[in-house]
């Protein structure tokens, strides 16, 4: 990591590999910092895309956290398949733990694709909590189970920003397809030729070793990683979605909805944050999943209701943003992140909603 600037009382570096760290240039208050924040990029994007975020988190919560904008996934790479990027981030964060002996709490902020990478890099680093039987005063035996850890940590906040959790095959899930099943299923095929192995994940179409599609994969614990337990460790876990607007990611799929689950919002009247349009918690739900509705689709519906199902086996806070008064409405998906601090600030609310949030 190459010395850092300061600027505004926050201190900031640029690995040579392009990864940025963000944190107070107070050194009493950069020295009780225990709580790692990982900020992970969408498809195409970089480490800058965090910029803005990580310095208003800092700026806020200067004795609190110390950010890490993940670089190890970033432009042509980030088409490598979310699983080879999950894995590249996991090792990349045990680095970062291991330079940071102080670091006790660890959370994710991840954009678009990168909500998907992260939810993969922490199966990897999900460590099972430790049972002790010990006997009380009456000889009984009693059992005591301590939280799993990522990475040895004390998991805190997984939170996700416009994120195809539901993947991009439905009807409606990429909305500059007009929503017409000929041109998605068109998509369905050819994304490959784009979008390369993340788009056959996107789309739901990989088939590695006859085993079921990665996003799939991702909603249990399988042999290889315990994707849930992982997911289910933190003590929060946020979705921010984009109501409308956004032409690259669906409402539904970012917010873990059914059609029938999408709520009726109406203008922001809240000064602080004009542009979260609702907001709601969902308990966990170990219901079993509902049948989906059949048609030509049934075979995408069944999917996607297993993916909503066992999603909301956990618990989450889901944020409803719009943009439809901005005359950048079209640029939705970058604003929400505010991803270049000169084009995309009317986002600056929602990253405010994020760190105002935020369980430290």
């Amino acid at each position: 990591m190459e010395d850092g600037t300061i600027e505004n009382g926050v201190c900031s570096a640029e690995s040579l590999n392009g990864s940025r760290e963000v944190w107070s240039s107070k050194d009493s208050d950069s020295s009780s910092a225990d709580h790692l924040v990982v900020m992970v990029n969408g498809i195409l994007g970089s480490a800058a895309d965090w910029k803005f975020a990580a310095e208003r988190f800092v700026r806020t919560l200067p004795d609190k956290v110390f950010v890490h904008c993940s670089e190890r996934n970033v432009a042509k790479s980030t088409l490598d398949g979310v699983d080879v990027m999950g894995e590249r981030l996991a090792e990349e964060v045990l680095e970062v733990i291991n330079r940071k002996p102080n670091i006790r709490k660890i959370s994710f902020v991840a954009h678009s694709v990168g909500g998907l990478v992260a939810r993969y890099a922490i199966g990897k680093l999900y460590r099972p909590g430790k049972t002790k039987i010990m006997e009380d005063l009456s000889a009984k035996k009693v059992v005591e189970e301590s939280r799993g850890t990522i990475g040895g940590l004390e998991a805190v906040n997984f939170v996700t920003v416009a994120t195809p959790h539901l993947g991009s095959r439905g009807n409606k899930q990429v909305p500059f397809l007009f929503g017409l099943t000929a041109i998605e299923k068109v998509a369905t095929c050819v994304i490959h030729l784009i979008f390369k192995r993340t788009g056959r994940h996107l789309f739901l179409v990989d088939e590695d070793e006859g085993k079921p599609p990665l996003l799939r994969r991702l909603v249990e614990d399988t042999a290889d990683y315990p994707f849930m337990s992982a997911l289910g460790t933190f003590r929060r876990r946020v979705l921010y979605s984009n109501a409308g607007c956004d032409h690259i990611v669906g409402w539904r799929t970012s917010s873990i909805r059914r059609n029938n689950e999408l709520p009726k919002w109406e203008s922001s009247l809240n000064e602080k944050y004009p542009h979260i349009v609702y907001e709601e918690h969902c308990k966990a739900n170990d219901t079993e999943q509902s049948d989906p509705i059949i048609g030509e689709n049934d075979g995408a519906n069944k999917l996607e209701e297993e993916l909503v199902t066992n999603l909301s086996r956990v618990s989450w806070d889901k944020v409803d943003v719009s943009f439809h008064r901005s005359w950048q409405w079209f640029a939705a998906h970058s604003i929400i992140q505010v991803k270049d601090h000169n084009m995309h600030m009317e986002g600056e609310d929602v990253i405010r909603h994020i760190i105002d949030h935020f369980l430290t």
